[in-house]
């Protein structure tokens, strides 16, 4: 991976305490995916950022490797990966991830 992409996901993991690589905006998400962990994340009134993958190739390969983690989106939380859509739905619906963002002080 590219030196400058690495440094650049690394900026944005560990300058945002909740960010989400995804593909889109939270406005305008270009995949149900993406469109459904934004929708997770707003219902529980947590602050994120948001990297769109798609305005860069080098990040979309970029986080994939970074991660070791094969699909977008990808939530991280406190500079830990969380997962993506199936896990982040999952920990949502199991009460799971509101406790961590109640645990790290993050709902607002």
């Amino acid at each position: 991976m590219d030196k400058k992409i690495k440094e650049s996901i690394e900026q944005e993991i560990n300058s945002n305490d909740v960010h989400l690589f995804m593909k889109g905006t939270p406005l305008f998400p270009q995949c149900g995916f993406s469109s459904t962990v934004v929708q997770i994340l707003t219902y529980l009134e947590v602050p994120f950022t948001t990297t769109n993958v798609l305005d860069n190739e080098g990040i979309r390969e970029g986080i994939k490797e970074f991660s070791n983690w094969p699909t977008i989106p990808q939530l991280y939380v406190k500079g830990e990966l969380m997962g993506g859509c199936d896990i982040i739905k999952e920990m949502f619906e199991n009460g799971e991830l509101k406790e961590i963002f109640e645990n790290e002080n993050l709902l607002s």
